[in-house]
């Protein structure tokens, strides 16, 4: 059967790689070095697939038919999408998928009440390009990506995000194959992209947030960090949390340790990472 070996959640704002060196040398510093510990943390567990769950930014489905969850099944994966290379300044890459791992999510998740949406063509933007860069630079990983709807309402409940975690966490497990899962969450954390917050970083907020997941209270998590409060911290983007939530529920809702911080105004968003024991 299959073992969870590293539960991590972090931002994959596009300024990381886009205009890092715009902000100031402190931030650039700090964040590089944030992700590098992540990334060595994650290398260290000798994961053989990621299991990822980042928002969708309006790049794969109509406005009026987008999945709260959707698995992407391919054999391989590409990046960045066309559109977002300037944006996000990664040359193309390749990443392996893992098949059978996706589709028996598809499959054992409508067993426990989640009826997941599924795909072979997802394209990339800095979801997956931003952490995959700093994380797996050699994209030797397979990655299992699953797109959620952080954008358009109505969006899956903080309650329902984190029982989705834990009905992945087990549905993993019970892949009859021996191997080393991680699972990722990325997005966050305070930012507007295009919003009146658009030049400012909700830097009480997000401590605020951080301090919520170490807290070890999952039901308190569920509870305080509603969507409306994402919202007041920056419309459009802090959202992205919910994806963090299911990491939560992947962990059993156990306390996060808060890896790095970087509260970056001229990246235009909060800059952090987490990780939960195995």
């Amino acid at each position: 059967m299959a073992e969870i070996v590293s539960v991590l959640a972090l931002a994959h704002a596009p300024g990381a790689t886009g205009w890092l060196d715009r902000a100031p040398r402190h931030e650039q510093e700090a964040l590089l070095a944030g992700y590098a510990a992540m990334g060595e943390k994650l290398r260290a567990a000798r994961p053989d697939v990621i299991v990822g769950v980042a928002n969708d930014h309006l790049l794969n489905f109509p406005l009026e038919s987008i999945p709260d969850w959707c698995v992407g099944t391919a054999e391989r994966w590409r990046g960045p999408a066309e559109w977002f290379r300037d944006w996000v300044n990664i040359p193309p890459y390749e990443v392996a998928g893992e098949r059978e791992l996706a589709r028996h999510i598809v499959r054992e998740s409508a067993r426990r009440g989640f009826n997941l949406a599924f795909s072979d063509r997802l394209e990339f933007d800095d979801n997956w390009s931003v952490p995959l860069k700093f994380l797996t630079p050699d994209y030797g990983v397979p990655l299992v990506p699953i797109h959620m709807n952080c954008v358009v309402p109505p969006l899956p409940e903080p309650e329902r995000c984190y029982a989705f975690g834990r009905t992945l966490a087990e549905v993993v497990r019970a892949w009859p194959a021996r191997a080393r899962v991680a699972v990722m969450g990325t997005g966050g954390l305070s930012h507007d992209p295009g919003g009146p917050k658009y030049f400012a970083v909700d830097e009480k907020f997000d401590r605020w947030f951080l301090e919520l997941l170490a807290s070890g209270d999952p039901q308190k998590v569920v509870r305080e960090a509603t969507i409306e409060r994402m919202i007041a911290a920056g419309d459009g983007g802090t959202v992205e949390l919910l994806a963090w939530i299911v990491a939560l529920g992947a962990a059993g809702g156990g306390p996060a340790m808060a890896d790095f911080y970087v509260p970056s105004v001229a990246l235009r968003c909060g800059m952090g990472g987490v990780s939960w024991a195995p």
